[in-house]
């Protein structure tokens, strides 16, 4: 069974339950190995929402003892793309991110967290409707990253590329 097809029923149920938010989590540390050792987990999804959290821990500083850069980086393009994931189903969707900029704002000392947001009503306008005319599409999804005091550590943009799987011309 290609686990994406468990995607839906177990972000459905993680909305309503911690305990299948839990599950999600397990299950996306195992299908995402490189998130596992930086203890990437979602905190809270929603039909428009996504939440994920980073520790502060030693696999996640730099040489000053803050979260790298590049874990941060990391925390707001796996939000980004789980959200999208969860409203484009990847049966569908091939989903690549082609671009990302990051404005950091504030050296992370604590656990991060990564905030993104996309209705239904702008996918489809900018996503479903142009994939029935054009072979792809982009969109661009914001992410916002602060730390346990609230403090604003950075915002990141990333592009991504998406085409229905009948017109993706390499093989899996």
């Amino acid at each position: 069974m290609n686990v994406f097809n468990l995607l839906t029923p177990l972000t459905t149920r993680a909305r309503q339950s911690q305990g299948w938010l839990w599950v999600l989590n397990t299950v996306i540390g195992r299908v995402i190995p490189f998130n596992r050792p930086h203890g990437f987990g979602i905190e809270a999804i929603g039909e428009d929402f996504i939440r994920t959290r980073s520790r502060y821990k030693k696999s996640n500083f730099n040489h000053i003892r803050g979260i790298h850069a590049c874990a941060i980086a990391t925390i707001a393009e796996f939000s980004a793309g789980f959200l999208l994931m969860t409203k484009l189903h990847p049966a569908q969707y091939r989903l690549i991110m082609s671009n990302m900029e990051v404005e950091y704002l504030y050296q992370a000392k604590d656990d991060i967290f990564s905030e993104s947001r996309c209705s239904s009503e702008r996918l489809d306008q900018e996503v479903v409707e142009p994939l029935n005319d054009q072979e792809l599409v982009t969109v661009i999804m914001e992410s916002k990253v602060v730390d346990a005091a609230g403090n604003d550590i950075a915002l990141a943009k990333t592009t991504w590329q998406i085409k229905r799987w009948d017109v993706v011309r390499t093989k899996v």
